[in-house]
């Protein structure tokens, strides 16, 4: 049985200021649920926020820098006492940095771990006792191609593929409880990430977007509404039979 606030079930997003956050975040409020919108600065969730206000839904715009522990806390218990108990949890928030091996610092790994990896443990444990007092819930952590292995970030691909398995340890630990847990593992989408590492390889961004065209097997690269549609699936009541695995949105196979 799920627990709702006026018939309403709420969803938690992060990263959801902009680009794939916030086509899942739309998404999501368009299929009925009430979207806490979580990203580093609040003032920047406020687009994010309009939009599912303009069109009828309800949201909330938190900040929250998902590496720290207190902060990820703090933003579950507010999504809680504003919208109602979370029982849909999107961890999407992410960074990508472009550093060679011999090149990278303690610091930079820590970073990127940090928010792909620390960041969806912190929320994942905070929304936990409201899944499991619902009897019902979704997970879905973002991941990545990057996850079969990325030569230019070797933080970022082993971020992501840590976060497949912290998502079969979940679907394992969290089912007896109705709670699924799924990846989602997107290949190139226009975003924000690839326009940077376009301008960091020094290559105008649609030659950059052509060059991946031609390796992809349906003709054309991903945008945020394609990872949006695969979310709402796995956050639907029925997907309730589909647990554990990782979903690529790639536009063909993934090695």
């Amino acid at each position: 049985m799920t627990t709702t606030v006026n018939g309403q079930r709420t969803a938690i997003v992060t990263g959801a200021a902009r680009g794939i956050g916030a086509a899942v975040a739309l998404r999501l409020a368009r299929d009925g649920l009430a979207v806490g919108v979580v990203d580093l600065d609040e003032t920047d969730c406020a687009g994010t926020v309009e939009a599912i206000r303009h069109a009828g839904g309800t949201a909330l715009a938190v900040g929250a820098d998902i590496a720290d522990e207190d902060a990820a806390t703090a933003a579950v218990d507010r999504v809680a006492a504003e919208l109602g108990p979370p029982t849909v949890l999107v961890n999407n928030a992410g960074i990508g940095p472009r550093a060679p091996l011999v090149d990278m610092t303690t610091q930079q790994w820590d970073t990127v771990l940090g928010v792909n990896l620390r960041g969806p443990f912190f929320l994942t444990r905070a929304v936990g006792p409201h899944l499991i007092a619902a009897g019902w819930g979704r997970v879905v952590n973002m991941s990545s191609i990057s996850a079969v292995g990325d030569a230019a970030r070797v933080d970022y691909g082993s971020s992501k593929a840590a976060l497949i398995g912290f998502t079969k340890s979940l679907a394992l630990q969290l089912g007896r409880h109705g709670v699924t847990a799924n990846a989602i593992a997107p290949g190139f989408i226009v975003s924000d990430m690839t326009r940077t590492s376009a301008r960091r390889l020094g290559v105008d961004f649609e030659e950059f977007r052509r060059d991946a065209e031609r390796s992809i097997a349906v003709g054309r690269v991903g945008v945020p509404q394609d990872v949006a549609h695969a979310a709402s699936f796995l956050v639907s009541p029925d997907a309730g039979f589909v647990s554990g695995q990782v979903l690529y949105v790639a536009g063909g196979p993934v090695d």
